[in-house]
């Protein structure tokens, strides 16, 4: 049972997480009208820092629950068979399905986003710039993990910081996106947008 709610709690988590980076954006950028003034892009680190304390709060009261695919599947690479089939079978799906219908409900009632970042290098300098922030991202995740700071505040605010850092630095090149989920937010928008 704790297994199914687990698997739940990645599903909604997914979901949660395209709709807070989609209505950050929404409200910064249509709401506000600020366009890419540096006012505009420290109202979105801001409000990005606060929804990663949120998400990081949800993950502690729903006991693991996750809305990164990468993540959890690090993690599964580090424990036995049984975990990882879960993972790869249960979780990760979960997570997919949350986003995507996600996705689908932002376009239906939003059209205007899915604007996804576009990539400004060749697609080889972008997969390899991707990879590297994304595998600084999960090396960060789990040093933190291993790590276990005592409190709460200091390790979500480490690893906020460290993602929002990493976005900047590939945003020019990539768009910085580094999670599979807001991968799918773009991707799908754009497939939408197609057809």
């Amino acid at each position: 049972m704790a297994r199914f709610g687990l698997v739940l709690w990645d599903s909604i988590l997914s979901f949660m997480w395209v709709w807070a980076s989609a209505l950050v954006k929404l409200f910064v950028y249509g709401y506000l009208e600020l366009g890419h003034r540096p006012e505009a892009e420290i109202l979105k680190i801001s409000l990005g820092v606060l929804y990663m304390f949120f998400f990081a709060w949800l993950g502690e009261v729903t006991r693991g629950g996750s809305y990164n695919p990468l993540t959890v599947l690090s993690y599964a690479f580090s424990g036995n068979l049984d975990r990882f089939l879960f993972t790869a079978l249960g979780r990760i799906p979960a997570q997919v399905i949350g986003s995507i219908v996600g996705v689908r409900l932002i376009k239906a009632i939003f059209p205007e986003i899915g604007q996804g970042p576009r990539l400004s290098v060749d697609i080889h300098r972008g997969a390899l710039t991707e990879g590297l922030l994304t595998f600084m991202v999960v090396m960060v995740s789990m040093g933190l993990k291993k790590k276990d700071p005592k409190s709460f505040f200091m390790k979500t605010w480490i690893s906020s910081i460290a993602k929002i850092t990493l976005h900047i630095l590939g945003s020019d090149l990539t768009g910085g996106i580094m999670n599979p989920a807001s991968y799918t937010f773009y991707l799908l928008g754009f497939w939408l947008g197609m057809c």
